[in-house]
Protein backbone atom coordinates (compact mmCIF):
# COMPACT_ATOMS: atom_id res chain seq x y z
CA UNK A 1 0.00 0.00 0.00
CA UNK A 2 1.06 3.63 0.16
CA UNK A 3 0.38 5.74 3.24
CA UNK A 4 3.20 8.29 3.06
CA UNK A 5 5.41 9.43 0.20
CA UNK A 6 7.84 12.18 -0.75
CA UNK A 7 8.31 14.57 -3.64
CA UNK A 8 11.47 16.62 -3.96
CA UNK A 9 11.44 17.29 -7.67
CA UNK A 10 11.70 20.86 -8.92
CA UNK A 11 8.99 22.45 -11.08
CA UNK A 12 11.45 22.16 -13.97
CA UNK A 13 11.75 18.41 -13.35
CA UNK A 14 7.97 18.08 -13.47
CA UNK A 15 7.67 20.10 -16.67
CA UNK A 16 10.34 18.06 -18.46
CA UNK A 17 9.30 14.59 -17.28
CA UNK A 18 5.54 14.97 -17.68
CA UNK A 19 5.42 17.42 -20.60
CA UNK A 20 3.51 20.10 -18.73
CA UNK A 21 3.99 23.86 -18.62
CA UNK A 22 3.81 26.63 -16.04
CA UNK A 23 4.13 24.47 -12.92
CA UNK A 24 3.80 26.65 -9.86
CA UNK A 25 6.86 26.69 -7.54
CA UNK A 26 6.59 24.36 -4.56
CA UNK A 27 8.96 23.30 -1.75
CA UNK A 28 10.36 19.78 -1.41
CA UNK A 29 8.08 17.56 0.65
CA UNK A 30 9.62 14.65 2.56
CA UNK A 31 6.62 13.32 4.47
CA UNK A 32 3.30 13.68 2.62
CA UNK A 33 0.41 12.21 4.64
CA UNK A 34 -3.20 11.49 3.68
CA UNK A 35 -5.67 14.41 3.46
CA UNK A 36 -2.91 16.85 2.45
CA UNK A 37 -2.78 18.24 -1.12
CA UNK A 38 -0.82 16.11 -3.59
CA UNK A 39 0.31 16.94 -7.12
CA UNK A 40 -1.28 15.03 -9.98
CA UNK A 41 -0.80 15.16 -13.74
CA UNK A 42 -3.98 14.87 -15.82
CA UNK A 43 -4.84 14.99 -19.52
CA UNK A 44 -6.92 17.66 -21.25
CA UNK A 45 -8.46 17.04 -24.70
CA UNK A 46 -7.43 19.72 -25.75
CA UNK A 47 -7.43 22.91 -23.66
CA UNK A 48 -5.55 25.35 -25.91
CA UNK A 49 -7.92 27.19 -28.32
CA UNK A 50 -7.29 26.15 -31.90
CA UNK A 51 -5.15 23.16 -30.93
CA UNK A 52 -6.04 19.59 -31.84
CA UNK A 53 -3.35 18.12 -29.63
CA UNK A 54 -4.13 16.89 -26.11
CA UNK A 55 -2.17 18.52 -23.33
CA UNK A 56 -1.15 17.51 -19.84
CA UNK A 57 -1.46 19.76 -16.82
CA UNK A 58 -0.86 19.57 -13.09
CA UNK A 59 -3.48 19.89 -10.40
CA UNK A 60 -3.46 19.79 -6.61
CA UNK A 61 -5.97 17.38 -5.07
CA UNK A 62 -6.83 16.22 -1.58
CA UNK A 63 -5.23 12.83 -0.95
CA UNK A 64 -8.34 10.95 0.03
CA UNK A 65 -10.74 9.96 -2.73
CA UNK A 66 -14.41 10.99 -2.48
CA UNK A 67 -16.65 9.40 -5.13
CA UNK A 68 -18.98 11.77 -6.92
CA UNK A 69 -22.08 9.99 -5.61
CA UNK A 70 -21.14 10.41 -1.94
CA UNK A 71 -23.66 12.34 0.14
CA UNK A 72 -21.59 12.64 3.33
CA UNK A 73 -17.82 11.95 3.07
CA UNK A 74 -17.65 11.69 6.86
CA UNK A 75 -19.46 8.37 6.59
CA UNK A 76 -16.85 6.97 4.19
CA UNK A 77 -13.48 5.46 5.10
CA UNK A 78 -10.43 7.48 4.10
CA UNK A 79 -9.78 6.20 0.56
CA UNK A 80 -6.12 6.94 -0.09
CA UNK A 81 -5.47 3.76 -2.10
CA UNK A 82 -7.45 1.78 -4.67
CA UNK A 83 -6.77 -1.87 -5.55
CA UNK A 84 -5.85 -1.94 -9.24
CA UNK A 85 -7.28 -5.45 -9.66
CA UNK A 86 -10.82 -4.32 -8.88
CA UNK A 87 -10.92 -0.53 -9.39
CA UNK A 88 -12.55 -0.76 -12.84
CA UNK A 89 -15.48 -2.72 -11.40
CA UNK A 90 -15.92 -1.02 -8.02
CA UNK A 91 -18.69 1.55 -7.91
CA UNK A 92 -16.39 3.87 -5.93
CA UNK A 93 -13.63 4.05 -8.55
CA UNK A 94 -15.24 2.88 -11.80
CA UNK A 95 -15.94 6.33 -13.27
CA UNK A 96 -12.48 7.65 -12.39
CA UNK A 97 -10.81 4.59 -13.94
CA UNK A 98 -12.68 5.29 -17.16
CA UNK A 99 -12.41 9.07 -17.30
CA UNK A 100 -9.87 10.47 -14.81
CA UNK A 101 -6.67 8.44 -14.65
CA UNK A 102 -3.72 10.47 -13.42
CA UNK A 103 -0.01 10.31 -12.67
CA UNK A 104 1.35 11.13 -9.21
CA UNK A 105 4.97 12.36 -9.32
CA UNK A 106 7.08 10.92 -6.50
CA UNK A 107 10.63 10.53 -5.27
CA UNK A 108 9.80 7.51 -3.14
CA UNK A 109 7.45 6.30 -0.43
CA UNK A 110 7.50 4.88 3.09
CA UNK A 111 6.41 1.43 4.15
CA UNK A 112 6.28 -0.27 7.53
CA UNK A 113 7.23 -3.85 8.34
CA UNK A 114 5.90 -5.55 11.44
CA UNK A 115 8.28 -7.88 13.27
CA UNK A 116 5.62 -10.13 14.74
CA UNK A 117 4.91 -7.83 17.65
CA UNK A 118 3.12 -4.50 17.69
CA UNK A 119 6.33 -2.71 16.75
CA UNK A 120 7.05 -1.88 13.13
CA UNK A 121 10.13 -0.77 11.25
CA UNK A 122 9.71 2.02 8.66
CA UNK A 123 11.53 1.88 5.34
CA UNK A 124 12.22 4.57 2.77
CA UNK A 125 11.53 2.97 -0.61
CA UNK A 126 13.07 4.59 -3.69
CA UNK A 127 14.17 3.60 -7.20
CA UNK A 128 17.61 1.99 -7.22
CA UNK A 129 18.67 4.19 -10.12
CA UNK A 130 17.89 7.34 -8.15
CA UNK A 131 15.43 8.63 -10.75
CA UNK A 132 12.03 10.05 -10.08
CA UNK A 133 8.92 8.15 -11.08
CA UNK A 134 5.12 8.27 -11.08
CA UNK A 135 2.40 6.34 -9.30
CA UNK A 136 -0.82 5.51 -11.11
CA UNK A 137 -3.57 7.69 -9.66
CA UNK A 138 -7.27 8.37 -9.90
CA UNK A 139 -9.02 11.72 -9.51
CA UNK A 140 -12.59 12.70 -8.70
CA UNK A 141 -14.20 16.10 -8.15
CA UNK A 142 -16.76 16.00 -5.35
CA UNK A 143 -19.46 18.64 -5.16
CA UNK A 144 -20.50 19.79 -1.72
CA UNK A 145 -24.20 20.42 -1.02
CA UNK A 146 -23.40 24.14 -0.86
CA UNK A 147 -22.08 24.10 -4.43
CA UNK A 148 -18.31 24.25 -3.86
CA UNK A 149 -16.10 21.54 -5.35
CA UNK A 150 -13.19 19.52 -3.96
CA UNK A 151 -10.71 17.73 -6.21
CA UNK A 152 -9.73 14.43 -4.58
CA UNK A 153 -7.49 11.52 -5.48
CA UNK A 154 -6.19 8.05 -4.67
CA UNK A 155 -3.12 5.99 -5.56
CA UNK A 156 -3.57 2.62 -7.21
CA UNK A 157 -1.85 -0.39 -5.64
CA UNK A 158 -0.87 -3.87 -6.77
CA UNK A 159 1.07 -6.82 -5.40
CA UNK A 160 4.59 -6.11 -4.22
CA UNK A 161 7.76 -7.65 -5.63
CA UNK A 162 11.43 -8.08 -4.79
CA UNK A 163 12.59 -6.67 -1.47
CA UNK A 164 9.22 -5.03 -0.92
CA UNK A 165 7.50 -8.41 -0.68
CA UNK A 166 9.33 -8.97 2.61
CA UNK A 167 7.95 -5.73 4.00
CA UNK A 168 4.35 -5.53 2.76
CA UNK A 169 2.22 -7.51 0.32
CA UNK A 170 0.99 -4.38 -1.48
CA UNK A 171 2.84 -1.58 -3.30
CA UNK A 172 1.89 1.41 -5.47
CA UNK A 173 1.45 0.88 -9.20
CA UNK A 174 4.37 2.49 -11.04
CA UNK A 175 3.79 3.83 -14.57
CA UNK A 176 6.92 4.00 -16.71
CA UNK A 177 7.57 7.16 -18.79
CA UNK A 178 7.03 5.27 -22.05
CA UNK A 179 3.48 4.50 -20.88
CA UNK A 180 2.53 7.94 -19.55
CA UNK A 181 0.56 8.95 -22.62
CA UNK A 182 -1.42 5.71 -22.86
CA UNK A 183 -2.28 5.78 -19.16
CA UNK A 184 -3.46 9.40 -19.25
CA UNK A 185 -5.40 9.06 -22.50
CA UNK A 186 -8.82 8.15 -21.14
CA UNK A 187 -10.52 9.14 -24.38
CA UNK A 188 -8.83 6.50 -26.53
CA UNK A 189 -7.94 3.81 -23.97
CA UNK A 190 -10.50 2.13 -21.79
CA UNK A 191 -9.49 0.54 -18.45
CA UNK A 192 -9.19 -2.91 -20.04
CA UNK A 193 -6.69 -1.47 -22.52
CA UNK A 194 -4.35 -0.22 -19.80
CA UNK A 195 -4.76 -3.19 -17.44
CA UNK A 196 -1.33 -4.46 -18.49
CA UNK A 197 0.27 -1.34 -16.96
CA UNK A 198 -1.01 -2.14 -13.48
CA UNK A 199 1.56 -4.80 -12.68
CA UNK A 200 4.09 -5.07 -9.84
CA UNK A 201 7.31 -3.17 -10.48
CA UNK A 202 10.30 -5.21 -11.58
CA UNK A 203 11.87 -7.00 -8.64
CA UNK A 204 15.00 -4.84 -8.74
CA UNK A 205 13.29 -1.50 -9.39
CA UNK A 206 13.10 -0.37 -5.75
CA UNK A 207 15.48 -0.45 -2.84
CA UNK A 208 14.22 -0.40 0.76
CA UNK A 209 16.24 1.61 3.26
CA UNK A 210 15.49 1.29 6.99
CA UNK A 211 14.84 4.70 8.56
CA UNK A 212 13.96 6.02 11.99
CA UNK A 213 10.44 6.14 13.36
CA UNK A 214 10.49 9.93 13.12
CA UNK A 215 8.53 9.51 9.89
CA UNK A 216 5.59 8.28 11.98
CA UNK A 217 4.89 11.85 13.07
CA UNK A 218 3.34 14.09 10.42
CA UNK A 219 5.00 17.11 12.00
CA UNK A 220 8.43 15.77 11.01
CA UNK A 221 9.06 16.94 7.45
CA UNK A 222 12.82 17.22 6.94
CA UNK A 223 15.18 15.31 4.60
CA UNK A 224 16.68 13.53 7.64
CA UNK A 225 13.63 11.23 7.55
CA UNK A 226 15.29 9.39 4.65
CA UNK A 227 18.61 8.73 6.37
CA UNK A 228 19.51 5.08 6.83
CA UNK A 229 19.53 3.65 10.34
CA UNK A 230 21.00 0.38 11.56
CA UNK A 231 18.46 -2.17 12.74
CA UNK A 232 18.94 -5.25 14.84
CA UNK A 233 17.89 -8.68 13.58
CA UNK A 234 14.71 -10.04 15.19
CA UNK A 235 15.20 -11.86 18.45
CA UNK A 236 15.01 -15.64 18.05
CA UNK A 237 12.11 -17.40 19.69
CA UNK A 238 12.85 -19.32 22.86
CA UNK A 239 14.65 -22.57 22.09
CA UNK A 240 15.55 -21.54 18.56
CA UNK A 241 18.93 -20.39 17.32
CA UNK A 242 19.44 -16.98 15.77
CA UNK A 243 19.52 -16.80 11.95
CA UNK A 244 22.93 -16.41 10.31
CA UNK A 245 24.12 -12.85 9.78
CA UNK A 246 22.86 -11.47 6.50
CA UNK A 247 19.48 -13.17 6.63
CA UNK A 248 16.13 -11.87 7.82
CA UNK A 249 15.73 -8.10 7.72
CA UNK A 250 19.46 -7.60 7.10
CA UNK A 251 19.19 -8.98 3.60
CA UNK A 252 17.37 -5.77 2.62
CA UNK A 253 20.40 -3.63 3.40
Amino acid sequence: MCGRFALNLTPEDIEALFRVADVEPFPPRYNIPPTEPILMVIRDHPRTPGSNLPENRTILVRWGFIPGWAKDPKKLPLLINARSETAAEKNTFRAAMRHRRTLVPASGFYEWKRDGSKKSQPYWVRPRNGNFFAFAGLMETWSEPGGSEIDTGAILTTGSSGALADIHDRAPVVIEPKDFERWLDCRNYEPREVADLMQPAQADFFEAIPVSDKVNKVANKGPDLQQRVEISPPRPESGKSAPPAGEGQLRLL
